[in-house]
């Protein structure tokens, strides 16, 4: 597929961009770059590739999910001046 520059300028009309008749080639050779790397990417056959659903490995293997640091909660807030139930207890700001 070719962009014509008047592609362009109503791409540009329904992005709502200033597009200056200066700037209608570059921006027309980029977008028809862009179009061909989109061209040859449909060009390829996919026919015998198996759908993935992630890019991972299905057995990657991950560390259990363990803390590696001993909880420090009552070391943490002692110097605050208002905690409960293990929260910080702050002034009403929006009333």
């Amino acid at each position: 597929m070719h962009l014509t520059e008047e592609d362009i300028r109503r791409l540009a009309r329904l992005a709502r961009l200033a597009m200056p008749a200066s700037e209608l080639g570059p921006v027309q050779a980029k977008l028809n770059a862009v179009m061909g790397l989109i061209e040859s990417l449909q060009s390829v056959d996919t026919q015998s590739v198996m759908p993935m659903s992630h890019p991972h490995d299905p057995l990657l293997r991950l560390r259990d999910d363990l803390p590696s640091e001993a909880d420090q909660r009552a070391d943490l807030q002692a110097p605050a001046p208002l905690v409960r139930d293990g929260l910080y207890l702050v002034p009403r700001v929006i009333e």
